[in-house]
């Protein structure tokens, strides 16, 4: 069965977000899947979940632009966690490494969607400008006002022991303290031949990496890559560690593919063995090669996804731009040399572009590509989406003319996840599948209605095989996580419906609707956000034939978990990296769980 068009969309799209009266009434709720009416739900598999380790208050607030007072504890103010991610996460000997990220919701808000308004919430607060640090720090961007020095940990899995490592960095010499101040947060973790590296994007668009003996775990040292702005992930392929990463800030400029050739001795030795024109996200081995995913560089998909080939289950790369988000493959590992080599640099292949799903050609544009995972003889992908980017974007293009045409730009202009598989890549007997999406999404004809411009709805060339974008829910933004456990693929999701509720002045702003007569109305259909929304996803496909099911939707514990960022698999257990930049819910006492990071095992119940 499948859906009647109309109804289908009115569910799915007439009211996306809770931060805007919408054109139409309905509840935004998660949505049924496609080709499910009538059937039963699957009964969520049984797992059980510990909370292993959680950051604590680090830091106490007094009002937005106010010193910091004392402690915590906290005399004056309350108490503040900063700490928001498990950003990277590593195992090795019996132990788990990982590096956080500080604040990142507000990073994110302020550098990615220019909006460094400071703003405060019962649950976060956002300074920016305001902040103490870039008053004592008058170089630092605005944007960036809320950067905190990332930590360093590692957690013993035979003894449960959490130990704090950033001092190993900060008292090591002046240079490493000083890379570790100005890294933007560890994103990415990887290690191989007993070396464990956590490596985030730095202040001034440069990568910083920070490396550790994984036997002793003693740090060897720190290195700054100026040439580099950014990295998300490592990966081991017969024997080589590989990493992505990105050019300029934010990875605009391109990105390349980095091959470890150093040692426990020399261990900042990379050499490039990939160039792409779009920055890489993450790295998968699968059929003999290594395939990544990129996010669309700045800039792309104005004109030229318009006139990529669209063809149900066939990848349509001919005159897509290459800067769009999509996925590339490396030739093949064992061709010539022993793995990939300089000499594979111009080598790689794009096998899938987001311009050949997404009909709006700006849309397309603002597309990043996440977690990717080899499964049954499948590569799986999923797609990207920062929140209210495209929005952003389409205003900014085509800023709308009156309230009406405001609102039509936010709701068509939205986007969920979308679940991707292929194989036999690079032969006639090629072939892409859609899992979770849709076969028809909105676009934005500048030229329609006389000119005036309107949306309509386009086919995307694809069928969904399991259900609709999301999973059902239009918050699910980020496919932020996957891996394999003890024979199944789990997906781990980003939802923001918890941010949405408060994101109102934002909203207006990008939509031009921020001035005190232009404030957009609250009385046309308003609407509020299921509370039973709030909280990162994570579901798992328990074969290549099946749809998958829900593990939990509610943040394994914690509606504030707003996303799984990392995940790990040892045998049938998982570790699980949680997302959590909610740095005001502090208070033990009250019926809203903590922000900050967790470090969360997920173990499937026993009977």
């Amino acid at each position: 069965m499948h859906w009647p068009k109309n109804a289908r969309r009115r569910l799915v799209y007439a009211v996306v977000l809770g931060v805007l009266p919408a054109l139409a009434g309905t509840p935004a709720v998660a949505a049924p899947e496609a080709g499910t009416e009538g059937l039963l739900p699957l009964r969520p598999p049984a797992y059980t979940h510990e909370v292993l380790a959680k950051a604590v208050p680090d830091e106490c607030f007094n009002g937005i632009g106010q010193p910091y007072p004392a402690g915590p504890p906290c005399a004056e103010g309350q108490a503040k966690v900063n700490q928001a991610y498990v950003w990277s996460l590593a195992q090795a000997n019996n132990r788990l490494w990982f590096g956080t990220g500080a604040n990142v919701n507000c990073i994110v808000t302020g550098a990615t969607l220019a909006l460094p308004t400071p703003r405060q919430t019962d649950s976060y607060v956002c300074e920016f400008a305001e902040s103490q640090v870039v008053k004592q720090n008058p170089t630092l961007p605005v944007s960036a006002g809320d950067h905190r020095m990332p930590r360093v940990y590692t957690h013993d899995l035979a003894t449960g022991a959490l130990t704090e490592k950033t001092a190993d960095v900060t008292t090591a010499s002046a240079d490493d303290l000083s890379r570790l101040r100005r890294t933007l947060g560890l994103r990415a973790g990887g290690t191989h031949q007993g070396v464990v590296f956590l490596a985030g994007p730095a202040l001034g668009a440069t990568v910083n990496m920070f490396a550790f003996d994984t036997v002793t775990g003693q740090f060897l040292g720190s290195f700054n890559f100026t040439k580099y702005g950014n990295i998300r992930h490592f990966v081991v392929a017969d024997g080589v560690l590989y990493a992505g990463v990105g050019v300029g800030p934010n990875g605009r400029d391109g990105g390349y593919i980095l091959r470890w050739a150093g040692d426990r001795n020399d261990p900042f030795n990379f050499v490039e063995v990939g160039q792409l024109p779009a920055q890489v996200a993450d790295l998968e081995v699968h059929d003999g090669r290594v395939f990544v995913s990129t996010w669309s560089a700045a800039g792309g998909g104005s004109t030229a996804a318009r006139s990529a080939i669209r063809r149900p289950g066939v990848t349509p790369t001919v005159d897509a731009d290459p800067g769009i988000a999509g996925v590339w493959m490396s030739p093949r590992l064992g061709d010539g040399a022993p793995g990939l080599t300089a000499d594979d640099l111009a080598g790689w292949t794009q096998v899938w572009s987001a311009a050949s799903y997404e009909p709006d050609p700006i849309i397309a544009g603002t597309y990043g590509l996440g977690a990717l995972a080899s499964y049954e003889g499948y590569l799986y992908w999923g797609t990207m989406h920062v929140p209210l980017k495209s929005t952003g974007t389409l205003a900014e293009a085509y800023p709308p003319a009156d309230e009406f045409a405001a609102r039509a730009t936010l709701e068509n202009s939205q986007r969920a996840v979308s679940i991707f598989r292929g194989k036999r890549f690079g032969t006639v007997l090629e072939r892409v599948e859609l899992l979770y999406g849709e076969d028809e999404l909105p676009a934005y004809d500048p030229m329609a209605n006389s000119g005036t411009g309107g949306w309509s709805w386009v086919s995307t060339g694809y069928r969904p095989k399991f259900g609709h974008i999301g999973f059902g829910n239009i918050y699910n933004n980020y496919t932020w996580t996957m891996t394999v456990s003890n024979g199944k693929l789990f997906v781990g999701t980003m939802d923001w419906s918890f941010l949405a509720k408060d994101f109102l002045p934002e909203t207006e702003q990008m939509l031009g609707f921020d001035g005190v007569a232009g404030r957009l109305s609250d009385e046309l259909d308003p609407i509020t956000i299921d509370p039973r929304l709030y909280g990162g996803d994570l579901w798992v496909f328990d074969s290549s034939l099946r749809r998958a099911r829900p593990v939990d939707t509610k943040g394994l514990g914690n509606y504030l978990n707003y996303g799984f960022r990392t995940m790990i698999a040892d045998g049938s257990t998982l570790y699980l990296g949680m997302a959590n930049p909610m740095n005001l819910a502090t208070d033990p006492t009250d019926d809203v769980p903590e922000g900050g990071w967790e470090l969360i095992k997920l173990t499937p119940a026993s009977g």
